[in-house]
């Protein structure tokens, strides 16, 4: 088994709070598909190749945004250590196959705004339940959306009756080509239901109520319990689309890192969220969905908000499992940062 090492001036229990905390991001089906390679002067992030969803994600665009979640949550575990983390994302031959490299880059003092974010982390949990009828009001979007500003990616609350009809059946349409797909409804069930003992996937207590026909939404199917009367999802919940300025992987890891920011500053409002990816997992209709946001912006994820009582948390791998051989004697990539 691995053992966590020392890097960037902090001790092994340090770093791996750290890379508990990063190991708390959301990710679809809960499949955790991120792994580090810690070394003394760097922590590297790298994809899971073991846990790639062939038939889900065959661009590994979500991957990378699950990937980028994790990162940003290791930037705030960090700076709780008076880290200033310096983050290079795709850094190729410096470190190869890796999706980012985070370096010490000098000290710092964490704030208020991103201690609570930190301290939400834990908090944090996809709430596939119904949701309260309760609106989110005018401030908390606010808040969302500066959230995805800072992370240089958008959020684009979809407000008026047309766009959410249109976004409805986007949703709609992708959910069915994607129940006629062999490989993904195999991914799905590979991970939902009653899995004893399991480290990864939505247990039953996670999945939400069975979908029905008079859902407003369409729901995939997380093999929870069967819905008792009174209990229908919400008929008018905030929906927005986390989008980047550009396609490809760099925009996916941006989009990553905002989706988290944005999901860590719902948790600290008291809001809870869940995913309607559907859209953003088939091509054409991600296609279709980007020209209804006018062609520029990248869809990158569906988030549906409100406000709903608390769930369990989703089992998770322990860290000596998401750590990869440190080789310390590979060459230094020359790169001095200051």
């Amino acid at each position: 088994m691995a053992h966590v090492a020392a890097a960037l001036g902090l001790g092994p229990e340090q770093i791996e709070r750290a890379l508990t905390a990063a190991s708390l991001a959301p990710s679809v089906h809960n499949t955790q598909p991120w792994r580090f390679r810690v070394r003394r002067d760097r922590i590297e992030l790298h994809p899971d190749p073991s846990r790639k969803l062939t038939a889900s994600d065959p661009e590994d665009r979500e991957l990378r945004l699950s990937c980028g979640a994790a990162l940003f949550n290791l930037r705030l575990a960090l700076q709780s250590t008076g880290v200033r983390p310096l983050v290079s994302l795709l850094p190729g031959l410096d470190a190869p196959g890796a999706l980012a490299v985070v370096r010490r880059g000098g000290t710092i003092k964490i704030d208020d705004e991103h201690r609570a974010l930190l301290n939400a982390v834990p908090r944090r949990r996809t709430n596939r339940n119904p949701f309260l009828e309760s609106p989110v009001d005018p401030r908390q979007r606010h808040a969302l959306v500066r959230a995805a500003e800072l992370e240089r990616s958008w959020l684009h609350v979809v407000t008026t009756p047309q766009e959410r009809a249109q976004l409805k059946r986007f949703v709609q349409e992708a959910h069915q080509i994607q129940l006629g797909d062999e490989g993904v409804q195999a991914e799905l069930a590979a991970f939902t239901g009653h899995r004893p003992g399991a480290t990864d996937g939505v247990p039953p207590a996670s999945a939400g109520v069975r979908p029905e026909m008079q859902d407003e939404w369409t729901f995939r199917d997380f093999q929870g319990p069967e819905r008792q009367p009174g209990k229908d999802y919400e008929s008018d919940p905030l929906v927005v689309v986390l989008c980047s300025f550009y396609d490809g992987p760099l925009g996916d890891l941006q989009a990553g890192q905002a989706m988290q920011r944005v999901l860590l500053t719902a948790a600290t409002r008291g809001l809870s969220a869940s995913f309607l990816s559907q859209p953003v997992e088939v091509r054409r209709v991600r296609e279709d969905l980007r020209r209804a946001l006018g062609g520029m912006l990248v869809p990158q994820t569906v988030l549906r908000l409100g406000y709903s009582t608390p769930v369990p948390a989703t089992p998770r791998r322990p860290v000596s499992e998401l750590l990869m051989e440190s080789d310390e004697h590979a060459p230094a990539s020359g790169v001095s940062h200051r």
